[in-house]
């Protein structure tokens, strides 16, 4: 089902998906209608834009939940740097994922190209309802070689990454091991609202990372959209503009590679949902150099293809349901026990 209030844009989408082998349900102008549309006709996935009249987007999200709808929604919207805190927010509400709207007819067959991919990835991985074991791997031991000994952390994430950050760094303590890096795939302007939105929920100070930024336990510095975060020897970040890699800027196998060169066996690589393979090639090297590897199980994922890719390697240390990943990491890390919040 379609959301939108432009006609041409409804009519575009739909000829889109149509040619895809996708069938068009129905069809609304505003928010209201996109509920109402919803309960009558239980569509497989529903595209979103998030600024109609009336009733938004979010408060569509927020309306189908209340109703206990559980539909796969695709945002697609126009997106700039200073709309970012609201596909955010539409992430944090329970989207699938967001696609940009086409900004001129150049970028017209990539647009299509994507919006199918992830109205279908959406159709078979996020209409499935995870429900986590409360305790899911509640016990977990350290396998540190050298007691006491604390490591950095680096999270990988994509689609469903929002969401799986905002559960698992508030369970987080203040400090963490030597310190925290997120590389979560979003395009500019969508990571620095991220950054406050989970700092305003976490112990940890979580911001967008800068040029200069150095790692600290106290800190989780997360890679900003459109640029590689890179790690050098003195435990300072830099951006970089180097080409996107597989399509990603950030990469996460980028910043691992770097993270590999400073801290080998002290690193621990956490790969959280997302699609595709990135943080495969990262985990290679991370195992070479005696690092440990924690992946989110299926049971949890909303996409499972970047946990699913290392560990169908063999690289990982143990595969945990998102609810377990705080007490494994802060295991792993180092931190004192005690520090573990309530999950």
């Amino acid at each position: 089902m379609i959301a939108d209030d432009s006609g041409l844009m409804r009519g575009l989408l739909a000829s889109a998906l149509g040619r895809s082998g996708i069938a068009v349900v129905g069809v609304a102008g505003n928010g209201d209608e996109a509920i109402e549309c919803c309960e009558r006709l239980a569509p497989d996935v529903l595209s979103l834009d998030l600024a109609m009249p009336g009733r938004n987007g979010v408060g569509v999200l927020r309306e189908l939940r209340a109703r206990n709808l559980h539909i796969p929604v695709v945002v697609v919207s126009a997106f700039a740097p200073q709309s970012g805190a609201r596909a955010v927010d539409a992430l944090a509400e329970g989207a699938f994922d967001l696609v940009a709207k086409p900004r001129s007819r150049e970028e017209l067959d990539p647009f299509v190209s994507d919006l199918t991919e992830r109205v279908l990835l959406a159709h078979a991985e996020g209409g499935r309802h995870h429900v986590s074991p409360a305790l899911a791997g509640a016990g977990y031991t350290s396998q540190r070689s050298t007691p006491g000994a604390h490591r950095v952390v680096l999270i990988a994430c994509s689609t469903g990454g929002p969401r799986a950050l905002a559960q698992l760094l508030p369970k987080l303590p203040p400090t963490l091991g030597d310190g925290t890096l997120i590389v979560q795939h979003m395009p500019p302007g969508f990571t620095a609202p991220l950054a406050a939105r989970l700092n305003r929920v976490s112990r940890l100070t979580v911001s967008e990372a800068t040029g200069g930024d150095r790692v600290d336990p106290s800190r989780a510095l997360l890679a900003p959209g459109g640029r590689h975060m890179r790690v050098h020897s003195s435990g300072r970040i830099s951006l970089s503009e180097e080409p996107a890699i597989g399509g990603l800027r950030p990469c996460a196998d980028v910043t691992i590679a770097d993270a590999v060169e400073v801290w080998g066996e002290r690193l621990l690589l956490v790969v959280l949902t997302g699609m595709g393979t990135d943080g495969l090639l990262g985990a290679v090297a991370v195992r070479e150099a005696g690092g440990r590897i924690l992946v989110e199980a299926e049971s949890s994922c909303v996409v499972h293809g970047m946990p699913r890719a290392v560990a169908a390697a063999g690289l990982s240390d143990a595969q945990l349901d998102l609810s377990a990943l705080p007490e494994a990491i802060l295991a792993e890390a180092g931190a004192m026990h005690t520090d573990l919040v309530a999950i």
